[in-house]
């Protein structure tokens, strides 16, 4: 008998850590990138997967917030070594680790989720608004096979001929990362709310632009605000696209324990039914998600 409760992706092979911060910078408005050292966390981690963050010694918050991986880090002997995850100013512990120094530490618990996978595409294209981009970067170095994830490393066989990432900000002094993202190969496509830099307009416009201007099979993976993400999920049910989202659903436990993050999924029969985020997602195909 399959056990309900089950799920591909629990915290089997995760670790738990007091670690040891690198560094912590400003990466645009309220925008910063913490990295830590947690070799055997860098080691496993695979891109879309996040991990829980406290502070350590501090019991106020007192639950972990979930962070997903930007990128990993390398020692000298090109071993995994340190993990980076980006995080804006706005809640109790982000107010706090802003001010968090190198040396000082953090509690942090991961990998978790079952992130997105490392199969071969053509025309892969990242949609991102708001702080929706932070995985995208590893998948961008995984898809053009300009790096390894997991333990063991993944294979995706033939690399992405093409990336582009779609890149959607209230205005230009809240983009993050842009660099980062060139740095890797990928085609970058941005677009404001206000206008002060790229498209003037909506991400999803920049979507269909894109869609229109391939000439590649395309597959979508997607993370951001809900409207946005419900938004691009119709564009590719519409246009027979297949479409992958990170759902950004607020997180207590981060295993599975406290049900307090669970989406409406549908099965292959079509019936919905609740799934935790934590560990049967986030990421989800697109047409099982039910927005309503």
């Amino acid at each position: 008998m399959n056990n309900p409760l089950h799920a591909p992706f629990y915290a089997d092979h995760a670790v738990q850590e007091t670690v040891e911060v690198v560094e912590n910078v400003k990466m645009a408005r309220d925008t910063y990138r913490i990295r830590f050292r947690c070799p055997a966390m860098a080691a496993r981690i695979t891109p879309g997967q996040f991990l829980m963050v406290k502070l350590a010694g501090f019991n106020d918050p007192l639950i972990g917030r979930p962070l997903a991986l930007y990128q990993t880090t390398t020692d000298a002997n090109g071993e995994p070594d340190c993990v980076d995850v980006v995080y804006v100013v706005k809640g109790k512990l982000t107010s706090r680790m802003q001010f968090v120094e190198p040396g000082q530490q953090l509690e942090v618990w991961g990998p978790l989720g079952n992130g997105f996978p490392a199969e071969p595409v053509e025309h892969l294209v990242l949609v991102a608004g708001g702080i929706g981009y932070t995985p995208f970067v590893a998948v961008c170095k995984e898809l053009l096979g300009k790096k390894q994830y997991g333990q063991p490393a993944r294979q995706i066989g033939s690399p992405a001929q093409k990336v582009t990432l779609c890149y959607g900000a209230r205005s230009a002094d809240l983009l993050a990362g842009v660099e980062d993202f060139e740095a890797t190969g990928a085609n970058v496509r941005i677009c404001t709310d206000d206008g002060t830099r790229g498209h003037h307009g909506l991400v999803t416009e920049v979507l269909e632009q894109v869609l229109n201007e391939s000439t590649l099979p395309c597959r979508i993976f997607c993370c951001g605000p809900e409207p946005m993400m419900e938004a691009v999920a119709k564009i590719a049910i519409d246009r027979e696209v297949a479409c992958l989202i990170s759902l950004e659903t607020p997180m207590a436990c981060g295993v599975g324990i406290c049900f307090t993050c669970v989406a409406k999924i549908c099965d292959e029969s079509g019936e919905s039914d609740y799934k935790r985020t934590c560990v049967e997602g986030p990421v989800f195909e697109a047409s099982k998600i039910d927005w309503e």
